[in-house]
């Protein structure tokens, strides 16, 4: 039976979360080039501000306009600033993004890695259980043999739905603004040795 999951999300105008595009090359330059791990923060921030009620936004998580984004994300990078090759370990990601959880005092979210190391079965489960649970995935991608992967190679976007159609399980990737589904075993197999992975989530103390 074909099964459908897609976690709400929010707009900000006519675009799918935030966009590292909207910063200015000129006087924004590190967020315009390389952004995309902050922006899933701010993006996964928003989220768990508007569903969870988590102090991680200091705007209005029920309106997010692009003005305030766009300050946002000025705070976070100092978290996940683009280094001369990006945030390219879930590791890093982990340090960033958990230092900016400490300093607002949010104690109740707690991350994880997930290695692009892990086998595929194992994935496919691991994404199936945080979606259902109601939590957004950052992922990260590096090299990867598909064209069909060519804008999200080197960049981290977020997994916030999931599709089994038959044998096939797909995942939404929300980034440049825009939901785009991919098979998970396309995604997950890039026939590179050097592999990206995953963060995951855990609300503790759910109400």
């Amino acid at each position: 039976m074909d099964i459908r999951k897609e976690l709400a999300h929010f707009h900000v105008g006519s675009s799918l979360g935030g966009q590292q595009e909207w910063y200015s090359r000129i006087t924004d330059f590190g967020m315009h080039v390389g952004g995309c791990a902050a922006i899933t923060a701010c993006d996964c921030s928003i989220y768990f501000a508007k569903y969870f009620g988590l102090p991680l936004y200091p705007f209005d998580a029920q309106h997010v306009t692009r003005e305030e984004y766009l300050e946002f994300g000025r705070m976070m990078e100092p978290y996940l600033y683009p280094r001369w090759s990006g945030v390219d370990k879930p590791e890093i990601y982990l340090d960033g993004y958990g230092k900016f959880l400490r300093d607002h005092h949010v104690d109740k979210l707690k991350l994880s890695a997930w290695s692009g190391e892990k086998n595929f079965d194992d994935t496919r489960e691991i994404v199936r259980r945080q979606i259902d649970a109601g939590y957004p995935i950052p992922c990260l991608t590096l090299n990867h043999q598909s064209p069909l992967l060519a804008d999200y190679v080197w960049h981290w976007f977020i997994l916030n739905g999931y599709e089994v159609r038959g044998e096939k399980f797909f995942v939404r990737a929300v980034s440049y603004g825009l939901g785009r589904w991919f098979d998970l075993a396309t995604l997950w197999h890039t026939g590179h040795q050097r592999k990206g992975g995953l963060i995951l989530f855990e609300v503790i103390d759910r109400v």
